[in-house]
């Protein structure tokens, strides 16, 4: 068990304050940050780790019971995005919900849930909300698909998501057995379903894509892939790409993140895509572990020297 100074010395917060403001580039980078403390905390450690674009859980990932929020905390996050100029807010959503899910009481659970995560999110100023489609064990993938569709568009009846620009991203996923979004057309197939019903676009991850077994490590690789997605779910509406290098081989359907550079990826296939103009509207954001005190702001500043060195510009005041 990690001891009180190992657990303080990962964390920002606990080491001193920057004595100017980072340095940003062009591109919007970011990490998924720590909430302990409140959730505004978050904004306050992505400003300090150098990132001008964060996302986090706005509640427990692994329970049941919501975080209440109060008034005041989401008043602050909103005053703490526009002091340093950090979007966009990206909240990913709780690890237990399957809107998929054939078991009836474990699909009401997840409705539920994910209809409190769209009011969290909405009440924080977020922008988008990013959800892993679910398993459709028991069920076709058909069924599975139609199941996540109707599940989700009753979990936001009645919510106004359309006059602030809120989105729903679908995820695309590593390509376990039963899981929906492990192809780039399953990905395409619900954003086309819920499209009528809620703003919806997509969210990819390069591990997931990875070993879901595309190629983005190769540079012929890597443009198949990106036109792959233009022809399914198309570039423009990937607004947030998770950038997580892997430690497990490509196709192995393995999700195991690791550190920008470390991994089965390594630094190019990044490098290519923070730079390439047909993303230049998206936010980066890595989920990369934290082994030791430091490791968040290694990743995103591994992520920040990959962008050409002419789009760098100093922290808006």
């Amino acid at each position: 068990m990690a001891s009180k100074w190992e657990r303080e010395a990962k964390d920002i917060l606990k080491r001193p304050a920057p004595s100017e403001p980072p340095r940003l580039t062009s591109r919007r980078i970011g990490i998924h940050t720590s909430t302990s403390g409140g959730p505004e905390t978050a904004a306050e450690r992505a400003f300090r780790l150098g990132c001008n674009t964060f996302q986090m859980f706005s509640s427990s990932p692994r329970m049941w019971k919501p975080y209440q929020l109060a008034k005041s905390q989401c008043e602050e996050m909103i005053r703490l995005k526009e002091k340093y100029g950090i979007k966009p807010l990206v909240i990913h959503t709780s690890y237990l919900v399957n809107l998929a899910s054939s078991t009836t009481e474990f699909l009401g659970k997840s409705v539920q849930a994910f209809r409190a995560e769209v009011e969290r999110g909405l009440a924080l100023g977020a922008q988008y909300l990013v959800l892993h489609a679910g398993s459709y064990r028991g069920l076709s993938r058909e069924e599975g698909l139609r199941r996540a569709a109707d599940s989700i568009a009753e979990a936001t009846k009645n919510l106004d998501m359309e006059g602030c620009g809120f989105k729903v991203l679908i995820e695309n996923a590593a390509g376990a057995e039963f899981s929906l979004g492990s192809s780039f057309e399953q990905v395409a197939e619900l954003v086309g379903r819920l499209r009528p019903v809620l703003p919806v676009a997509a969210c990819i991850d390069t591990c997931h894509t990875h070993v879901a077994g595309y190629d983005i490590v190769s540079v012929e690789g890597y443009e198949h892939t990106m036109k792959y997605l233009e022809n399914t779910i198309g570039l423009k509406n990937i607004p947030v790409w998770h950038c997580n290098d892997a430690k497990a081989a490509r196709a192995s359907k393995l999700d195991r993140h690791q550190h920008i550079g470390a991994g089965s990826i390594g630094l190019e296939p990044f490098r290519r895509l923070l730079n390439d103009p047909r993303t230049a509207h998206a936010a980066f954001i890595a989920e990369t572990p934290i082994d030791e005190p430091g490791d968040d702001q290694k990743n995103v500043d591994a992520l920040k020297a990959l962008v050409a060195e002419e789009t760098a510009t100093d922290h808006p005041n």
